[in-house]
């Protein structure tokens, strides 16, 4: 996931430049739009991306909701998924709904909001499965 509103891009059209570049280094780029971005980064990325990595469906979005009830409403949104990883809270989130849906929120490496630390997630897909997730935590800005 990249954050590039905060840090790397500056204006829309630099948002939109930055995902034209990433597309275009990408062998296959699984991005979404979120809540500020314009109409020249909806053009080009969808609310909800999906694709299948290593036999794990997978979907990336930028909202899920409010955390109370969370699980319920992805389940119900997203059944056709194994694994969904989302934004937007800037704090990180790990969970499986009653379904069987793996949530992850990476929470944000520019903005910590209520957070002790700016974060960022790896995880691994391998055989059907979510494997490795760990949660990086970043050192403090010098101010």
């Amino acid at each position: 996931m990249v954050e590039a509103e905060s840090e790397v891009a500056r204006t829309r059209a630099e948002l939109a430049a930055t995902v034209d570049a990433l597309t275009a280094r990408s062998r296959s780029l699984l991005a979404c739009h979120g809540n500020n971005d314009g109409p020249d980064v909806r053009a080009r990325v969808p609310e909800v991306a999906r694709a299948t990595v290593a036999g794990v469906r997978l979907g990336v979005v930028h909202e899920t909701g409010a955390a109370t009830g969370r699980e319920r409403r992805c389940d119900a949104a997203f059944p056709d998924l194994d694994l969904l990883v989302f934004g937007h809270s800037h704090i990180p989130w790990d969970s499986t709904t009653p379904g069987g849906l793996r949530l992850l929120n990476p929470g944000s490496p520019t903005d910590r909001r209520r957070q002790p630390a700016c974060t960022f997630l790896t995880f691994t897909l391998a055989d059907a499965g979510v494997h490795d997730v760990v949660l990086h935590a970043l050192p403090p800005r010098p101010r």
